[in-house]
């Protein structure tokens, strides 16, 4: 398993993303049409850094700027299999959704309140063990 992106909900977007790309070197990249604002900044091909606008409308809590969520990406479905086993021995609660665009399954965990973790899988390999 390794570390497939890190989403930061952030107030002032364009300053964010100026700081990634012009500080850092990243560039901004495809992302899907989510209902909220927001950029993928890629490195080396891969979209690391998934930036969210701040929206109103939310708690206190949700709207400050925060790091959301992390992602960890499964190698294999053999890997995808043992997480849910785990989760499911283990009594915890989870989401899996299905990809927005046919690439990638999603299974989120609610660590605590206001952290989640999502564990990511190809649809080729989530596929089997979601249907």
């Amino acid at each position: 398993m390794h570390l497939d992106h890190a989403n930061i909900v952030i107030a002032d977007l364009d300053n964010a993303i100026g700081f990634f790309t012009d500080v850092l070197g990243f560039t901004k990249g495809p992302r899907p049409a989510f209902r909220v604002p927001g950029a993928w900044l890629y490195s080396q091909g891969r979209p690391l850094i998934h930036l969210t606008q701040a929206t109103g409308g939310l708690p206190a809590a949700k709207v400050s700027p925060r790091i959301d969520h992390i992602a960890l990406r499964v190698a294999d479905l053999d890997e995808w299999r043992a997480v849910l086993d785990r989760l499911n021995t283990h009594g915890l609660d989870y989401q899996v959704n299905a990809p927005h665009d046919g690439g990638d399954f999603q299974l989120w965990v609610a660590l605590a309140p206001g952290v989640t973790v999502e564990i990511i899988a190809t649809a080729s390999q989530a596929d089997e063990k979601t249907k």
